[in-house]
């Protein structure tokens, strides 16, 4: 971590530019540590250890109206080195990937913001269209499981691409096009794929407000012939309501699939999610509803719960018992003291169908130490209805899972 932050101030004192051209520089980034483990993990579902990851970079006006942004990541999970004094400078140079590198034009045209470059993208908590890093996850920062990594490999993915933005006090909206590159790490193939979306939001009253989205995702080269849909994506609507102490939203996405744009196959994925939620003094309560087909894919961020939404969850492929979900949540989140925040959660995962409910139970807490800050910890423990936990495959038939526990801990630095 610290060869890292070192490298990058020296990068930052070899900038070849005069200080006139360089202006309101800012550095920027986060450091994420996360410790876990679970009770049973025959399969490797789960992450067992430390892992650590650090995002460090500038941000900086060029010129008026340009700003840069440079950000490169390290992640690192506790022991891989063999040695306890580490390796060699060069060895963790060649782990640090550059994770944001982007010029903004604002106020082209007088009223739009352009974002050309590698950039992180959609909102953290997105249940269809997130990339950038995570939080809170263990699982999704995996370092090294095995001979591939099932969950990810601690980096924050990001994606090469224009986004335009046009903003005002009632809408929003946002046009971006780019390349995701996706390397699978059971062949080894490495696929790209073009990103095309548009994200339209609007404040309808003080209260309400309302978004459209559509994304199109078009396979290239090896993507394409190893899948007969050269065109793939969703589309969808979200209502948000804030009246005084209660918040609700409504959500509906389709997936979309073929040789032309918005195709529909005669077994689409569909997915909706209603969220509600309504403060008593210190505490808020709150619940949630998720119903989504067998094969609903997305590119979203949500991960419910500490065990099964972190396994099920997180890149919008929603698929339990092979037969979709249907989820339940209700949960409390209270506030005691100035500095402490903490939740207790209760989950009813099942089949769509309503068959093969595992229940979940998990309580979290956030200690914010200061503004920047924040220590976290959660233990969750999930019951598998008859100790079924999934398919592995289609013939397999459910293995035999007790009961499962797990721990979390972890320091999350923004600056």
């Amino acid at each position: 971590m610290k060869k890292l932050l070192g490298v990058l101030f020296a990068m930052t004192l070899a900038w070849p530019v005069s200080a006139t051209v360089l202006s309101n520089v800012e550095v920027k980034g986060e450091i994420q540590t996360i410790a876990s483990d679970v009770h049973h993990n025959q399969f490797q579902d789960y992450n067992s250890g430390v892992n650590t990851r650090v995002l460090a970079g500038l941000s900086a006006e060029l010129v008026e109206d340009v700003t840069a942004n440079l950000m490169f990541q390290y992640a690192d999970h506790w022991g891989d080195d063999a040695d306890n004094e580490g390796k060699n400078l060069d060895h963790y140079w060649d782990q640090v990937k550059l994770v944001n590198a982007n010029v903004v034009l604002h106020n082209l045209f007088c009223a739009f913001d352009l974002t050309v470059g590698r950039q992180f993208y959609g909102d953290e908590d997105s249940a269809v269209m997130y990339i950038g890093p995570n939080h809170y996850n263990a699982e999704q920062n995996f370092w090294n499981y095995g001979d591939y990594e099932p969950n990810g490999n601690g980096y924050a993915p990001s994606i090469d691409a224009a986004k335009l933005v046009y903003s005002d006090d009632v809408k929003t909206f946002t046009a971006i096009a780019g390349r995701i590159a996706d390397h699978n790490y059971i062949s080894g193939a490495e696929a790209t794929f073009d990103l095309y979306g548009a994200d339209f939001r609007m404040n309808i009253t003080d209260n309400l407000n309302a978004q459209v989205y559509g994304y199109d995702i078009v396979a290239r080269g090896d993507a394409l012939a190893a899948d007969e849909d050269q065109h793939s994506g969703f589309y969808g609507a979200k209502v948000n309501m804030n009246v005084e102490a209660v918040r609700a939203s409504a959500e509906y996405a389709r997936n979309f699939g073929g040789h032309r744009l918005v195709k529909e196959h005669k077994d689409t994925g569909y997915m909706v999610k209603a969220d509600v939620a309504a403060d008593i003094e210190a505490v808020t309560a709150r619940g949630t509803f998720l119903y989504a087909k067998q094969g609903f894919e997305a590119m979203g961020n949500y991960t419910p719960g500490l065990l099964i939404g972190h396994y099920i969850g997180g890149d919008g492929i929603w698929d339990y018992s092979d037969n979709g979900v249907r989820m339940y949540n209700v949960g409390l989140d209270f506030k005691p003291f100035e500095k402490w925040v903490f939740a207790l959660d209760g989950y009813a995962f099942q089949a769509r169908t309503g068959h093969a409910t595992t229940y979940e139970a998990d309580l979290t807490a956030k200690y914010n130490h200061n503004e920047y800050v924040q220590l976290f910890a959660g233990i969750g423990y999930a019951k598998y209805t008859k100790n079924e936990k999934y398919d592995v495959t289609p013939t397999a038939g459910w293995f035999e899972t007790p009961d499962n526990f797990k721990g979390q801990i972890g320091m999350l630095i923004k600056f």
